[in-house]
């Protein structure tokens, strides 16, 4: 007898069988990213509001300050320029208004009441600008996204009155 070799291994390929792919497999990996994602967004979210609160803390301190000094007409400013500072103290706006620096007729603006969540952390900004064209600089304090103006008056300043505020908006649309 003799002893001959034969392949075990059959080179035939047997016929595939199709898989099932479960649906909930691939929903599985698509929930599971779109959570990643909203947890992303999240911590995202977060950190960028707290460096916004950081970058306020060395910009304005605690509690909110700025700082404004200008010749705005005033009789005192003799020995210099008038200081204007706007605080927010626990949501109140608060502005003082220092005369050609002199502290002993340092006048007091009480602007409004911030209400909301975190409002004591709000800055309160000030710029000076002439919109009633008397050549006396106005005070504009910008709040968030709104703006208060407060005319000067010459001896002080003011809230606008609705009569003023037309004549301001029709100045305006002439420029």
């Amino acid at each position: 007898m003799a002893v001959t070799s034969r392949e075990i291994r059959s080179t035939r390929r047997m016929p595939s069988v199709p898989v099932p792919v479960s649906s909930f497999g691939n929903t599985a990996y698509i929930v599971t990213g779109l959570l990643a994602i909203l947890a992303l967004y999240v911590l995202v979210s977060g950190l960028i509001g707290w460096g916004q609160v950081v970058v306020d803390d060395w910009r304005y301190g605690r509690p909110r300050t700025f700082h404004l000094t200008a010749d705005v007409g005033r009789a005192e400013e003799t020995m210099g320029p008038t200081r204007l500072i706007a605080m927010n103290l626990d949501r109140q706006v608060l502005i003082l208004e220092i005369p050609g620096g002199d502290v002993s007729k340092t006048r007091t603006i009480i602007g409004p009441y911030l209400v909301g969540a975190n409002e004591d952390l709000t800055p309160i900004t000030m710029r000076l600008a002439d919109l009633n064209n008397d050549a006396l600089p106005d005070l504009v304090v910008g709040i968030k996204n709104e703006e208060i103006v407060y005319l000067n008056r010459g001896d002080g300043f003011g809230l606008v009155t609705a009569e003023e505020r037309q004549n301001i908006l029709r100045q305006m649309s002439v420029r």
